[in-house]
């Protein structure tokens, strides 16, 4: 029987290619695959799951922004909650500790939610 082994991408619309890819890239510090560079999308690999930046439009669909955030690991929440304040990022609330993970959200320019988390607690 056939089965599904991974998550190949998740997908990041936007309405400005070039501005969203900039953020991800500049803003948050991600490496940008070098095979996307030059075209009309990007895409940002992170530990075996990508971020694919897409404008809907190319599909014929409408923009929407996501609505649940894309959790983005970090081992130093607060520290880089506070870089990326500096650089202009809003988040929204306080850093929330969950007693086992922190997380802090925020958008990108497009209104896509997305959190930084740290899991303290190890699984099990």
């Amino acid at each position: 029987m056939a089965s599904i082994t991974r998550i190949d991408f998740v997908p990041i619309p936007t309405q400005d290619v070039a501005r969203a890819t900039a953020f991800y890239r500049d803003t948050l510090g991600l490496e940008e695959s070098p095979h996307t560079v030059d075209k009309p999308f990007s895409e940002f690999d992170l530990g075996g799951t990508t971020l694919s930046i897409w404008d809907p439009s190319m599909a014929g669909r409408d923009f929407a922004a996501n609505t649940n955030a894309v959790a983005l690991h970090t081992d130093e929440v607060a520290t880089l909650r506070s870089e990326l304040e500096q650089k202009g990022v809003t988040f929204f609330g306080e850093t929330i500790d969950t007693g086992v993970c922190h997380m802090a959200f925020f958008a990108d320019p497009d209104g896509n939610p997305l959190m930084l988390h740290g899991r303290y607690v190890p699984r099990g």
